[in-house]
């Protein structure tokens, strides 16, 4: 994996973590959830890491 695919792999993660926040925020998942997909962002991103 090249140094542009990381940095897509992080563009990637920080936009889903802003997407997960807000929608907590305004009250359209619990915490539970948010949670979960939060995980599921954290995975995606340590993978991309780990193949780098």
């Amino acid at each position: 994996m090249s140094r542009d695919d990381l940095d897509e792999a992080v563009d990637e993660f920080l936009d889903g973590a802003d997407a997960v926040y807000e929608d907590y925020e305004r009250g359209y998942t619990d915490a539970d959830a948010a949670l979960h997909v939060l995980e599921s962002h954290l995975d995606d991103l340590r993978e991309a890491y780990e193949d780098e």
